[in-house]
């Protein structure tokens, strides 16, 4: 059965050869490719395949043995000598639900709902099982129930066991609880927890621009179980913003929505970091942040070291540095790691360290201009460089103290590539794993012997392959076959490098469309979102429909990563620094201009869409430029002005430090030079960009005397979460594309 892997590599290939074909004039001819109907590119009607699949294998469970599953046969590999054997017999699992005895636990500790029907185990430590029920929080251990914790005081959130499973932290009503798992004891760490002030739970700002978007969890365990840290967020001078539901079900009334959220230029919450003692008295210190008040710090990172140290990471307000601060537990006394700063432009936030058995730590800094490996002492100290050069970094991937040796993803061979690499502990031997162009991923076993490849390019769907600790092909295992591609009029991008204005090598990648005569103009459509290292464009297979939909009626498919969404390090990416999209706007028009002048694109019918910082980049692309005939911009900060402190003021600094910034990259200020035809798109109860944006731009249009389209999408947020309003969408911007470029007159 591995045996027609060639095979299968050698139909895909073929396929990838073929193109549209005029109607077959011979009886016995093949018929013609079929064309995608707008419905397929919804997922409606018959279902379209451009994507295939690849053989199905898989890690065994023994970490040895590789698993392959073809029908319902499966078998077992020797990946060392290719050699087959039937799979162990699986084991049975245990029902998912909770065995009768914690029924009868909490039966006889007075709960009368069945634990079956509506509760959940949520956490286990040791024998202990944490079990969340109508509410509360039940610990069973030992053969009974307890109850640590119910709702009658507000909700239970982000509740978490401590490592050793002796104490329950969660947050209610703003205030952070600790409970003994053992005797039901609880403590209050704080007491002031109020609309105001947050404690050991962030707000909107916190976790959409630093911790990650739906993480709210403000507190951690030390490795020990003795101490908690939790921030503090004092919210009393961060001002309310509501958004609005006029879709509410049940009545014609709105439903009001109200969040704290900081717009550029206005308080950011304060934040404050403690430290509790947890298996003594109620004991709360506080990290001494005063050497900083006036930077109006951030608290972007906080964690514990192996050694059980207290690690937090310091931001200056507008983030042009980062300090890396180390506390001890028992004095709360602290050391500066290190520090990170930038003259020219911003600091990201850093990933958090990686801890070494002789107490160095493995770094990833932009400190070169370009995101690099370091190797560093807890005081500082450089012991050694471990990459470097004018590429990247992607992630730290594994870390082989015993061999000396790290693992990690990166772009060494080309920005739009994903490659895995090895170098060792001490920054030599650097060398490339994943073998052939396009991007990769690796999956490994255990042992880290061997390694399942699985990577495609933009003229090649998706191929898996094994290979061998050091990156020696051990054998092709396959490669996916779509099962539309020979069927359907389908068009390949092209992956090239062409010179912005001033020289700056740009990738971009184009489509051309199925049925393309010499000598003829066709429209370009581009979707973009260009936003700070995001970029669009990557060497890896694309099974859109839609894109080939667009090419089979006559459109250019154009994607470009801009300059400071190249992934082509810091010291390129910080170009936007104050300006965003003017930079970004350049370089698409200088995409637009080779397009044309290379590929027949028409300079007269051009369109671009995007959402969000896309939404953005389709909007100014209409005020500050006179190269596109079509916009239809979804979700867009239209002034930077109206969106968070956090995101904004890292790109911008702030409106008192950078006026003309805020100006010149203004949508708004800019409405009166409008060119072409405009679609703004936005949902009624985005959080994140509000609503506000679209209301300011439609508002200054009007003032101006400009014609657009305006469409508000009722209870939608930031995207589209309802199927049939998508789908609405879909046609309307098919409808647009359709009247602003496909029948518009063509450029000679």
């Amino acid at each position: 059965m591995r045996s027609n892997s060639l095979l299968a590599v050698t139909l895909a290939l073929s396929i990838l050869s073929c193109r549209a074909a005029e109607p077959a004039s011979e009886p016995n001819a093949p018929a013609a490719p079929k064309r995608l109907t707008l419905e397929q590119t919804l997922g409606l009607g018959d279902k379209v395949d451009f994507a295939g699949e690849l053989p199905k294998y898989a890690w065994a469970a023994d970490g040895v043995h590789l698993e392959f599953t073809e029908g319902d046969k499966t078998v077992w590999i020797d990946p060392a000598t290719w050699s087959e054997s039937a799979p162990p017999p699986k084991e049975e699992k245990a029902a998912p639900k909770v065995d009768g005895s914690l029924e009868a636990a909490l039966t006889a500790a007075g709960v009368e709902e069945a634990l079956a029907k509506k509760g959940r185990v949520r956490a286990s430590a040791g024998d202990g099982k944490l079990v969340e029920l109508d509410g509360a929080r039940w610990w069973f251990a030992d053969g009974a129930a307890r109850k640590l914790a119910d709702a009658s005081g507000g909700a239970l959130e982000l509740d978490e066991l401590s490592p050793d499973g002796a104490h329950l932290a969660f947050v209610q009503a703003n205030d952070l609880v600790v409970v003994d798992t053992a005797t039901g004891e609880r403590r209050e760490l704080t007491s002031d927890g109020s609309a105001d002030i947050f404690n050991g739970i962030l707000d909107w700002v916190y976790q959409e621009e630093l911790y990650g978007r739906g993480d709210f969890k403000g507190f951690w365990w030390s490795p020990d179980s003795k101490h908690l840290a939790f921030l503090r967020l004092d919210e009393t001078a961060v001002h309310d913003f509501t958004v609005i539901d006029h879709i509410e079900k049940g009545h014609f009334r709105v439903k009001s929505e109200i969040t704290r959220y900081p717009k550029v230029g206005d308080p950011n919450p304060v934040a404050a970091l403690a430290l509790a003692d947890v298996t003594g008295p109620a004991n709360v210190r506080w990290v001494d942040f005063s050497h900083h008040a006036a930077a109006e710090p951030l608290v972007v990172r906080v964690e514990w070291a192996p050694s059980g140290h207290l690690v937090y990471m310091l931001q200056d307000r507008i983030q042009t540095w980062c300090e890396v601060q180390r506390v001890e537990p028992a004095t709360m006394a602290a050391n500066t790691i290190l520090r990170e700063q930038s003259a020219s432009g911003w600091v990201n936030r850093p990933e958090s360290p990686t801890w070494l058995a002789d107490g160095t730590f493995l770094w990833l800094s932009e400190r070169s201009g370009y995101r690099h490996l370091y190797r560093v002492t807890t005081d500082g100290t450089l012991v050694s460089t471990l990459t470097s050069g004018e590429w990247a970094v992607g992630a730290l991937e594994h870390v082989d103290e015993a061999g000396g040796q790290l693992f990690f993803t990166g772009t060494k061979d080309g920005a739009v590539h994903r490659n895995l690499y090895r170098v060792g502990l001490d920054g030599t031997g650097l060398v490339r794993l994943t073998g052939g162009a396009g991007s990769h991923s690796a999956r490994w076993n255990p042992a880290r012997t061997f390694f399942l490849d699985r990577w495609s390019t933009l003229a090649e769907p998706t191929r898996l392959a094994l290979r061998d600790a050091d990156g020696n092909l051990v054998r092709e295992l396959g490669q996916a076959v779509p099962a539309d591609l020979a069927t359907y009029a389908t068009s390949t991008s092209e992956l090239l490098e062409i010179p912005a204005r001033d020289g700056f090598p740009l990738d971009i990648a184009v489509m051309k469309p199925v049925d393309v005569e010499p000598g003829r103009r066709y429209p370009i459509w581009i979707s973009t979102y260009s936003g700070p290292d995001a970029p669009s464009v990557s060497n890896s297979w694309n099974s859109s429909s839609w894109n080939q939909f667009l090419a089979q009626n006559g459109l250019i498919v154009l994607t470009v990563n801009v300059r400071t969404a190249s992934g082509k390090g810091q010291a390129v990416i910080e170009q936007c620094y104050k300006r965003l999209g003017l930079q970004e706007l350049a370089d698409l028009e200088d995409a637009v201009a080779w397009v044309c002048a290379n590929r027949q694109g028409d300079p007269a019918r051009v369109g671009i869409t995007g959402g969000s910082y896309g939404g953005f980049m389709s909007a100014l692309a209409m005020t500050h430029s006179d190269k596109f005939a079509l916009a239809i911009a979804a979700s867009g900060v239209f002034d930077w002005r109206m969106y968070d402190t956090i995101y904004t003021e890292r790109y911008m600094s702030t409106p008192a430090l950078n006026p003309d910034g805020y100006a010149a990259t203004s949508v708004v200020e800019h409405a009166a030079n409008l060119h072409g035809h405009l679609v703004i798109t936005h949902g009624e109860m985005d959080d994140n960009v509000h609503l506000q944006n679209a209301v300011q731009l439609v508002y200054a249009l009007q003032k101006a005397g400009k014609d657009f389209e305006f469409v508000l999408y009722p209870q939608s947020r930031h995207g589209i979460g309802d199927r049939d309003l998508r789908n609405w969408d879909r046609r309307m911007t098919w409808d647009r594309i359709q009247r602003y470029l496909l029948q518009a007159p063509t450029t000679p």
